[in-house]
Protein backbone atom coordinates (compact mmCIF):
# COMPACT_ATOMS: atom_id res chain seq x y z
CA UNK A 1 0.00 0.00 0.00
CA UNK A 2 1.48 3.57 -1.06
CA UNK A 3 1.36 6.10 1.93
CA UNK A 4 0.91 10.02 1.38
CA UNK A 5 1.50 12.10 3.96
CA UNK A 6 -0.06 15.55 5.20
CA UNK A 7 0.58 18.95 5.03
CA UNK A 8 -0.12 22.44 6.16
CA UNK A 9 -0.89 25.00 3.97
CA UNK A 10 1.83 27.09 4.71
CA UNK A 11 4.26 24.51 3.40
CA UNK A 12 1.83 23.91 0.59
CA UNK A 13 2.23 27.48 -1.13
CA UNK A 14 6.12 26.31 -1.63
CA UNK A 15 5.01 23.43 -3.98
CA UNK A 16 5.81 23.07 -7.38
CA UNK A 17 3.31 21.28 -9.83
CA UNK A 18 5.27 17.85 -9.44
CA UNK A 19 5.26 18.09 -5.80
CA UNK A 20 1.02 18.72 -5.69
CA UNK A 21 0.87 16.03 -8.27
CA UNK A 22 2.88 13.59 -6.32
CA UNK A 23 1.15 14.36 -3.08
CA UNK A 24 -2.58 14.44 -3.82
CA UNK A 25 -2.97 12.87 -7.21
CA UNK A 26 -4.35 9.06 -7.40
CA UNK A 27 -2.97 7.72 -11.00
CA UNK A 28 -3.49 4.15 -12.30
CA UNK A 29 -6.35 2.92 -9.59
CA UNK A 30 -7.59 0.59 -11.51
CA UNK A 31 -5.24 -2.65 -13.55
CA UNK A 32 -6.50 -5.70 -14.52
CA UNK A 33 -6.47 -8.52 -11.91
CA UNK A 34 -5.07 -6.13 -9.34
CA UNK A 35 -5.90 -4.45 -6.16
CA UNK A 36 -4.06 -0.85 -5.66
CA UNK A 37 -4.82 1.11 -2.33
CA UNK A 38 -3.30 4.34 -1.21
CA UNK A 39 -3.47 5.06 2.51
CA UNK A 40 -3.97 9.12 3.32
CA UNK A 41 -2.83 10.37 6.32
CA UNK A 42 -5.88 12.84 6.01
CA UNK A 43 -8.30 11.07 8.35
CA UNK A 44 -7.03 7.63 7.77
CA UNK A 45 -8.45 7.73 4.68
CA UNK A 46 -7.56 4.52 2.36
CA UNK A 47 -8.49 5.10 -1.25
CA UNK A 48 -8.13 1.66 -3.88
CA UNK A 49 -9.51 0.11 -6.93
CA UNK A 50 -10.02 -3.60 -7.48
CA UNK A 51 -10.32 -5.06 -11.03
CA UNK A 52 -10.48 -8.51 -10.90
CA UNK A 53 -10.21 -10.89 -13.90
CA UNK A 54 -9.61 -14.95 -13.46
CA UNK A 55 -8.95 -14.75 -9.91
CA UNK A 56 -10.65 -13.08 -7.12
CA UNK A 57 -9.36 -10.35 -5.51
CA UNK A 58 -9.09 -10.30 -1.40
CA UNK A 59 -9.20 -7.25 0.68
CA UNK A 60 -5.87 -7.62 3.11
CA UNK A 61 -3.31 -5.17 3.88
CA UNK A 62 -2.08 -6.34 7.36
CA UNK A 63 1.53 -5.11 7.04
CA UNK A 64 0.01 -1.78 6.29
CA UNK A 65 -2.61 -1.49 9.17
CA UNK A 66 -0.86 -3.64 12.11
CA UNK A 67 -4.19 -5.49 12.28
CA UNK A 68 -5.48 -8.96 11.85
CA UNK A 69 -7.63 -8.28 8.96
CA UNK A 70 -8.22 -5.13 7.03
CA UNK A 71 -11.85 -4.01 8.58
CA UNK A 72 -10.91 -4.95 12.03
CA UNK A 73 -11.22 -1.09 13.05
CA UNK A 74 -12.29 0.21 9.88
CA UNK A 75 -15.67 0.50 7.54
CA UNK A 76 -15.59 0.27 3.76
CA UNK A 77 -17.35 2.17 0.68
CA UNK A 78 -17.55 0.64 -2.43
CA UNK A 79 -18.91 1.58 -6.07
CA UNK A 80 -18.51 -0.42 -9.10
CA UNK A 81 -17.84 2.43 -11.95
CA UNK A 82 -17.74 -0.16 -15.00
CA UNK A 83 -20.49 -1.19 -17.34
CA UNK A 84 -20.09 -4.78 -16.40
CA UNK A 85 -21.62 -6.78 -13.40
CA UNK A 86 -19.05 -8.14 -10.39
CA UNK A 87 -19.58 -9.11 -7.29
CA UNK A 88 -18.08 -8.60 -3.63
CA UNK A 89 -18.57 -11.92 -1.09
CA UNK A 90 -18.20 -10.58 2.71
CA UNK A 91 -17.70 -13.34 5.21
CA UNK A 92 -19.39 -15.77 2.57
CA UNK A 93 -22.41 -13.76 1.87
CA UNK A 94 -22.18 -12.70 -1.98
CA UNK A 95 -23.55 -9.19 -3.01
CA UNK A 96 -23.90 -8.77 -6.91
CA UNK A 97 -22.60 -5.06 -7.67
CA UNK A 98 -24.21 -3.59 -11.18
CA UNK A 99 -22.75 -0.49 -12.59
CA UNK A 100 -22.64 2.35 -10.22
CA UNK A 101 -24.52 0.22 -7.29
CA UNK A 102 -23.01 0.73 -3.54
CA UNK A 103 -22.15 -1.61 -0.88
CA UNK A 104 -21.23 -0.79 2.53
CA UNK A 105 -18.97 -2.95 4.65
CA UNK A 106 -19.34 -2.52 8.46
CA UNK A 107 -15.92 -3.33 10.69
CA UNK A 108 -15.36 -6.23 12.18
CA UNK A 109 -16.53 -7.93 8.99
CA UNK A 110 -12.71 -10.68 8.23
CA UNK A 111 -13.22 -11.28 4.47
CA UNK A 112 -13.88 -9.35 1.70
CA UNK A 113 -13.39 -10.82 -2.11
CA UNK A 114 -14.07 -9.45 -5.28
CA UNK A 115 -14.84 -11.00 -8.31
CA UNK A 116 -15.91 -9.78 -11.97
CA UNK A 117 -19.02 -11.73 -13.74
CA UNK A 118 -17.07 -11.94 -17.26
CA UNK A 119 -13.22 -12.05 -16.40
CA UNK A 120 -13.02 -10.77 -20.19
CA UNK A 121 -15.22 -7.07 -19.52
CA UNK A 122 -13.95 -6.68 -15.56
CA UNK A 123 -15.92 -4.91 -13.25
CA UNK A 124 -13.86 -1.65 -11.69
CA UNK A 125 -14.01 -1.61 -7.95
CA UNK A 126 -13.34 1.90 -6.22
CA UNK A 127 -13.37 1.31 -2.53
CA UNK A 128 -12.35 4.05 0.48
CA UNK A 129 -12.27 3.30 3.82
CA UNK A 130 -12.07 5.09 7.22
CA UNK A 131 -11.83 4.52 10.15
CA UNK A 132 -14.66 3.08 12.42
CA UNK A 133 -15.17 2.71 15.80
CA UNK A 134 -18.47 0.71 15.81
CA UNK A 135 -20.51 -2.14 13.66
CA UNK A 136 -22.90 -0.84 11.17
CA UNK A 137 -24.57 -3.79 8.98
CA UNK A 138 -23.34 -4.21 5.82
CA UNK A 139 -26.15 -2.93 2.88
CA UNK A 140 -25.66 -2.73 -0.67
CA UNK A 141 -27.78 0.44 -2.61
CA UNK A 142 -28.16 1.04 -5.83
CA UNK A 143 -28.82 4.85 -6.92
CA UNK A 144 -32.51 4.99 -7.95
CA UNK A 145 -32.90 4.44 -4.22
CA UNK A 146 -30.64 7.30 -2.72
CA UNK A 147 -31.20 10.94 -1.61
CA UNK A 148 -31.15 12.67 -4.91
CA UNK A 149 -30.45 16.51 -5.23
CA UNK A 150 -30.54 18.94 -8.29
CA UNK A 151 -28.11 21.56 -8.32
CA UNK A 152 -26.92 24.35 -10.01
CA UNK A 153 -28.06 25.61 -13.27
CA UNK A 154 -27.13 26.06 -16.93
CA UNK A 155 -26.38 29.49 -16.49
CA UNK A 156 -22.95 28.77 -14.36
CA UNK A 157 -22.32 25.78 -16.45
CA UNK A 158 -22.32 23.91 -13.05
CA UNK A 159 -26.10 21.81 -13.66
CA UNK A 160 -25.72 18.66 -11.89
CA UNK A 161 -27.15 15.47 -10.08
CA UNK A 162 -25.78 14.53 -7.04
CA UNK A 163 -26.64 10.68 -4.56
CA UNK A 164 -26.00 10.97 -1.50
CA UNK A 165 -26.10 7.02 -0.36
CA UNK A 166 -23.65 6.75 2.58
CA UNK A 167 -24.60 9.39 4.61
CA UNK A 168 -26.67 10.42 8.02
CA UNK A 169 -29.96 9.53 5.99
CA UNK A 170 -28.75 6.72 3.93
CA UNK A 171 -26.60 3.83 4.63
CA UNK A 172 -25.75 4.23 8.02
CA UNK A 173 -21.61 4.54 9.01
CA UNK A 174 -19.59 5.90 11.49
CA UNK A 175 -17.64 8.49 9.81
CA UNK A 176 -17.50 7.53 6.08
CA UNK A 177 -19.53 9.54 3.70
CA UNK A 178 -19.79 8.93 -0.17
CA UNK A 179 -21.50 9.66 -2.94
CA UNK A 180 -21.91 10.31 -6.65
CA UNK A 181 -22.88 13.74 -8.74
CA UNK A 182 -23.26 13.85 -12.61
CA UNK A 183 -22.51 16.48 -14.83
CA UNK A 184 -25.31 17.35 -17.16
CA UNK A 185 -24.31 17.76 -20.58
CA UNK A 186 -22.73 21.35 -21.72
CA UNK A 187 -21.98 21.60 -17.92
CA UNK A 188 -18.64 21.36 -16.58
CA UNK A 189 -18.27 22.96 -12.72
CA UNK A 190 -18.29 21.27 -9.94
CA UNK A 191 -18.25 22.49 -6.68
CA UNK A 192 -18.43 26.14 -7.79
CA UNK A 193 -18.83 28.17 -5.72
CA UNK A 194 -16.19 26.43 -3.33
CA UNK A 195 -16.37 25.52 -0.05
CA UNK A 196 -14.09 24.09 2.53
CA UNK A 197 -14.93 22.11 5.73
CA UNK A 198 -11.93 22.60 8.33
CA UNK A 199 -13.47 19.09 10.45
CA UNK A 200 -12.89 16.61 7.55
CA UNK A 201 -10.86 15.87 4.46
CA UNK A 202 -12.61 15.10 1.06
CA UNK A 203 -11.66 12.44 -1.65
CA UNK A 204 -12.69 12.59 -5.91
CA UNK A 205 -12.54 9.95 -8.06
CA UNK A 206 -13.44 11.77 -11.48
CA UNK A 207 -14.38 9.16 -14.44
CA UNK A 208 -16.53 9.27 -17.96
CA UNK A 209 -14.31 11.31 -19.58
CA UNK A 210 -12.90 10.25 -23.14
CA UNK A 211 -9.66 9.48 -23.45
CA UNK A 212 -8.61 12.82 -25.05
CA UNK A 213 -10.92 15.14 -21.97
CA UNK A 214 -9.91 16.58 -18.44
CA UNK A 215 -10.49 17.98 -15.65
CA UNK A 216 -8.96 20.90 -14.06
CA UNK A 217 -9.20 20.25 -10.11
CA UNK A 218 -8.62 23.19 -7.73
CA UNK A 219 -7.16 22.97 -4.70
CA UNK A 220 -5.40 24.77 -2.09
CA UNK A 221 -6.64 27.58 0.38
CA UNK A 222 -9.27 30.32 -1.27
CA UNK A 223 -7.13 33.11 -1.33
CA UNK A 224 -3.97 31.25 -3.08
CA UNK A 225 -5.55 28.03 -5.32
CA UNK A 226 -3.73 25.69 -7.11
CA UNK A 227 -4.67 23.44 -10.34
CA UNK A 228 -4.12 19.31 -10.91
CA UNK A 229 -4.75 18.37 -14.37
CA UNK A 230 -6.78 15.40 -13.95
CA UNK A 231 -7.10 12.53 -16.54
CA UNK A 232 -10.19 9.51 -16.74
CA UNK A 233 -10.62 7.28 -13.68
CA UNK A 234 -7.90 9.37 -11.53
CA UNK A 235 -8.71 10.48 -8.24
CA UNK A 236 -7.40 13.27 -6.03
CA UNK A 237 -6.92 13.83 -2.00
CA UNK A 238 -8.39 17.49 -0.82
CA UNK A 239 -6.57 18.53 2.73
CA UNK A 240 -9.57 19.88 5.06
CA UNK A 241 -8.26 23.43 4.58
CA UNK A 242 -8.33 23.13 0.54
CA UNK A 243 -10.75 23.64 -1.79
CA UNK A 244 -11.78 20.83 -4.33
CA UNK A 245 -13.92 21.95 -7.06
CA UNK A 246 -12.69 21.20 -10.88
CA UNK A 247 -14.15 22.08 -14.73
CA UNK A 248 -13.93 19.64 -17.35
CA UNK A 249 -13.60 20.22 -21.17
CA UNK A 250 -16.40 18.25 -21.45
CA UNK A 251 -19.49 16.84 -18.92
CA UNK A 252 -18.42 13.92 -16.84
CA UNK A 253 -18.87 12.06 -13.33
CA UNK A 254 -17.39 11.97 -9.97
CA UNK A 255 -17.96 10.19 -7.03
CA UNK A 256 -17.32 12.04 -3.68
CA UNK A 257 -15.65 10.50 -0.13
CA UNK A 258 -15.41 12.33 3.22
CA UNK A 259 -14.08 11.10 6.77
CA UNK A 260 -13.60 13.15 9.61
CA UNK A 261 -14.97 14.74 12.63
CA UNK A 262 -18.47 15.76 11.82
CA UNK A 263 -20.95 13.69 10.10
CA UNK A 264 -23.31 15.93 8.32
CA UNK A 265 -23.27 16.30 4.58
CA UNK A 266 -23.75 20.09 5.41
CA UNK A 267 -20.68 21.24 7.43
CA UNK A 268 -19.53 23.53 4.70
CA UNK A 269 -17.97 26.69 5.55
CA UNK A 270 -18.97 28.40 1.69
CA UNK A 271 -16.24 30.83 0.14
CA UNK A 272 -17.41 33.81 -2.37
CA UNK A 273 -15.72 33.94 -5.92
CA UNK A 274 -14.64 37.06 -5.37
CA UNK A 275 -12.14 35.84 -2.54
CA UNK A 276 -10.93 33.50 -4.93
CA UNK A 277 -7.08 33.88 -5.81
Amino acid sequence: MEIRYATNPTDFKTYDGERIRNDFLIENLFNNGKLKMVYSHYDRLVIGGAVPTNEPLYLQEEETLKTDYFLERRELGIFNISNAKGQITVDGEVYELNSKDCLYIGKGNKEVSFESKDPLTPAKFYLVSAAAHKTYPTQKQSLENATHRHLGDDSQSNKRDLYQVIHEDGIQSCQLMMGMTFLAPNNMWNTMPPHVHDRRMEAYLYFELDENETVMHFMGEPNDTRNIVIANEQAVISPPWSIHSGVGTKNYTFIWAMAGENYTFDDMDHVDKKYLK
